[in-house]
């Protein structure tokens, strides 16, 4: 996922690490924040793999700076990441908001709807946080008001998404 959103952020335009950051976790942060101990590394693993370049460019006030650039191979390699998504990056729904963030990057309109209707295809599976064997538990069947709160959001949530989705794939599929 952080591989993913340095390349998406990238694709737009040249960034030092750590207007970088902050953009990574603008989007992410809430959920997991962005330490320069993890985001730093990558950066390194995608400049090695030639994924990214780096400029140094004088640093207003203080030393100089260090300018992020996506390379060519960097843009494909996003656009592969974004049109063969990992499982996970479909199931959770952080992962997932990160891959929505940057699907626009992917210029293929059926490449596009390829993706969501794995997602819509995930969402449409029944599923709950709460299960009684095999069998999920819908809020209705709860006597702890907590676990239906969390499960009543969660199925409003999941209807506003599939309701999205579905207009999303019928517009991309023409």
């Amino acid at each position: 996922m952080l591989e993913l959103a340095i390349l998406g952020f990238l694709f737009d335009t040249p960034l030092h690490g750590y207007e970088l950051r902050k953009r990574i976790a603008a989007l992410t942060g809430h959920v997991k924040p962005v330490a320069e101990s993890t985001l730093y590394p990558a950066i390194k693993r995608l400049e090695k793999a030639g994924l990214l370049a780096r400029t140094t460019e004088p640093g207003s006030v203080a030393a100089p700076r260090h300018v992020l650039t996506l390379t060519e191979d960097g843009r494909r390699d996003l656009r592969r990441r974004l049109a063969e998504p990992d499982p996970r990056d479909i199931s959770d729904e952080n992962r997932w908001f990160t891959v929505l963030a940057f699907l626009r990057h992917l210029e293929d309109a059926g490449a596009q709807s390829a993706v969501l209707r794995r997602r819509l295809a995930f969402l449409e599976e029944p599923a709950s946080f709460f299960y009684d064997g095999d069998r999920p538990l819908p809020a209705e069947e709860l006597d702890d008001p907590f676990r239906r709160g969390l499960l009543t959001i969660a199925r409003a949530t999941s209807r506003a998404e599939l309701t999205w989705l579905r207009k999303t794939i019928a517009s991309l599929d023409g």
